[in-house]
């Protein structure tokens, strides 16, 4: 039995098979999800699990170089958006909330939490762990 990070054995399994570019969507209640994306839907109740708790553990165990969010959240919700600014640390783009839902065709997986924050969404990109000056002799 893992004891601890993420126990979700689908969350885990998309994490680590990510490459380079490919994204993972974490999404309110209410975000459509593609039919043609995997869903991890997490969702119990109003607000459980919520958004944030969610973003924090998959931030432990993927290494992300962008994120993007609905312009929209900075607007109608800017302690949340400052919340979330505050827990990335790679360059944010910001689109609006239609052409948000548009990128989430190419995720490999949005995981849904039990959030009712409008625009508590967010789009995030694989990194690598490993720099160009990486060289593995055999």
């Amino acid at each position: 039995m893992k004891k601890s990070g993420i126990l979700h054995p689908e969350i885990n399994r998309v994490i680590a098979s990510l490459g380079h570019g490919e994204v993972l969507v974490i999404a309110d209640a209410g975000l459509p999800i593609p039919t043609t994306v995997q869903r991890i839907d997490l969702a119990i109740t109003a607000g459980v699990p919520p958004f944030l708790i969610v973003l924090d553990a998959v931030l432990k165990e993927m290494e992300v170089e962008r994120a993007i969010f609905a312009k929209e959240l900075s607007q109608t919700n800017p302690e949340l958006y400052q919340a979330v600014q505050g827990r990335i640390s790679c360059p944010v783009d910001l689109l609006t909330h239609e052409k948000f839902k548009e990128e989430t065709q190419r995720a490999v997986a949005v995981i849904r939490t039990g959030e009712f924050t409008p625009y508590a969404n967010i789009i995030l990109q694989a990194g690598v762990v490993f720099s160009s000056s990486t060289v593995i002799r055999r």
